[in-house]
């Protein structure tokens, strides 16, 4: 494939803070922290500032059309030793799953869906960021909604049009609620991730190329997390 040079990152400074659960709702346990990934003291629920607020945002706006209905965030900040530890851990289970597939083969599914943990400034994974959050629905009695697939299948199951053409109940269904998650999502401002129905970035790289913006906002995260309040904006 040809290398294609990525766009410049012009890191505004903005913070991060650490979601709460409370409107919205946090996976728990976090699904990676819970596969032995190393945090460390890092909180995985943090985000860019805009970023958060862009979530609460796209919360009320699911309030509004499916009362009772909230957001649930299964992972925000993924710093890079994290980020490494989860393309190993996939490799692995493709090994396991689908032995049909050598390394090579192997390797190239984990491309599709993970980003590669580079250490350089200049190609930060984007959930290393804090402006990618991986989220998906919840009704009014905290039951995730049927999405097709579970999060973090590498499967074109996981593509976020693969149902869009079911003629199934089941297949219809799955594709309303992401085309629901995708749309209170893109009307607050994010992008989303064209192999991932989960997946949502607002000021990263591949936001920035996604909307022709000249640069991205936020490289590599820093390390200080504030808490931020959960009061619904106005």
């Amino acid at each position: 494939m040809r290398r294609v040079k990525p766009l410049p990152i012009i890191d505004d400074g903005e913070p991060q803070v650490a979601l709460e659960h409370g409107v919205i709702s946090l996976a728990s346990p976090h699904p990676y922290q819970a596969l032995g990934a190393p945090y460390g003291e890092v909180s995985p629920w943090a985000l860019r500032r805009s970023v958060a607020q862009k979530l609460l945002a796209a919360q009320v706006a699911l309030g509004e059309q499916r009362p009772g209905w909230r957001l649930h965030v299964l992972d925000a900040l993924r710093p890079v030793p994290v980020q490494a530890f989860m393309v190993e851990w996939t490799d692995r289970q493709l090994a396991r799953d689908e032995p049909r597939l050598d390394a090579a083969a192997r390797a190239a599914r984990v491309r599709q869906f993970w980003a590669m943990p580079s250490e350089d400034p200049t190609t930060p994974p984007p959930h290393s960021t804090g402006a990618a959050v991986d989220v998906t629905l919840i009704d009014a009695e905290d039951r995730e909604l049927d999405m097709g697939s579970p999060f973090d299948e590498p499967t074109p199951r996981s593509y976020p049009d693969h149902f869009a053409a079911a003629t199934d109940d089941a297949g219809q269904r799955a594709h309303g609620h992401r085309q629901l998650l995708f749309a209170v999502l893109r009307d607050a401002g994010f992008r989303r991730h064209p192999r991932e129905w989960w997946h949502f970035s607002f000021g990263d790289q591949a936001w920035a190329a996604d909307t022709h913006a000249p640069a991205a906002r936020y490289g590599r995260a820093p390390t200080e997390v504030s808490a931020i309040s959960m009061r619904l904006p106005r």
